[in-house]
């Protein structure tokens, strides 16, 4: 299609107006969708990576918690995880370290806090392997030897994040779509704007032979030009911007890391030559319409 627009004559620019309104408008238009595709490009794909990371990182992983006296949590550990190693579908159990604990109520509690004089919970890990293990079976066992244990899965909350990504990605592309329309409809406008501020030299070029078709590919050729060429501008900017945010791997990068990944690079190219055929259909319907009602 591109290729079609670039390859008609280009004599047929003379019939429409070089400068104006209109192509600043248009340009503009242009390069600011592109813009925002990139970002919503880039939203939908941290999304998607964080709602795969989510689901992998948690599905296959459980906690078990131990409260019981400084006394006896020591042995309530021991039990737990000789319990553990006995139970079909669990791959490997750990207890978590004293400085593990501590690094992870560090963000709340700050990093002085004395777990040594706190009643703190003794945390052990639990990795699944096959199929998984029973877990209304491996509770009625822990409340029998390890009356201290409680069994999270993290099923409760674990679901309602990952859906909250996927939500966030859908958002995402429906956002491109949206853009996509909204350039659509902006690309239309300036087209019929020019087109009707032409009536006159489109009335001359009737009188001296040039066809309706010769006419909209001048328009059709121009504004996809224009549109490709702003889209173009955004759609840099955009990855430029991108480049410069914070990466998932900066310390307090939570929800951050919009960065594109590998070769997801490669897919903002594609938004301006998406922006141009948009232009280019909306343009060809908009001056055959108007054309008709010249007529």
């Amino acid at each position: 299609m591109l290729q079609l627009v670039l390859a008609q004559d280009a004599g047929s620019d003379r019939v429409v107006p070089p400068a104006g309104f209109t192509v600043r408008l248009t340009l503009f238009t242009a390069a600011a969708m592109a813009f925002l595709a990139v970002f919503a490009l880039a939203l939908s794909l941290a999304a998607g990576r964080l709602a795969t990371n989510w689901g992998d990182e948690l599905a296959r992983s459980s906690t078990i918690r131990i409260s019981a006296p400084a006394g006896q949590m020591l042995e309530q550990t021991t039990a737990a995880l000789r319990l553990l190693e006995q139970t079909p579908g669990v791959g490997s159990a750990r207890a978590y370290t004293p400085e593990e604990q501590r690094a992870l109520l560090e963000p709340w509690f700050g990093p002085d806090l004395p777990l040594e004089t706190l009643p703190i919970p003794q945390l052990i890990e639990v990795i699944e392997e096959g199929e998984g293990y029973d877990s209304d079976g491996l509770r009625l066992r822990l409340s029998a030897e390890v009356p201290g244990a409680v069994l999270d899965e993290h099923t409760r909350w674990r679901r309602p994040l990952v859906e909250a990504a996927g939500k966030l990605r859908s958002l995402g592309w429906l956002s491109i779509v949206l853009i996509g329309a909204a350039t659509g409809a902006m690309v239309t406008l300036a087209a019929n704007a020019a087109l009707a501020a032409n009536a006159q030299v489109i009335a001359v070029l009737r009188l001296v032979g040039a066809t309706d078709g010769y006419i909209a590919s001048a328009f059709v050729r121009r504004f996809t030009l224009r549109t490709l060429m702003g889209a173009t501008a955004g759609m840099l900017l955009g990855l430029l911007a991108v480049l410069i945010t914070p990466g998932s791997d900066e310390t307090g990068a939570f929800l951050t890391g919009l960065r594109f990944v590998g070769w997801h690079w490669i897919l903002p190219l594609f938004i301006p030559l998406l922006a141009a055929a948009v232009a280019y259909f909306s343009t060809t319907h908009a001056a055959r319409r108007v054309l008709e009602d010249l007529s």
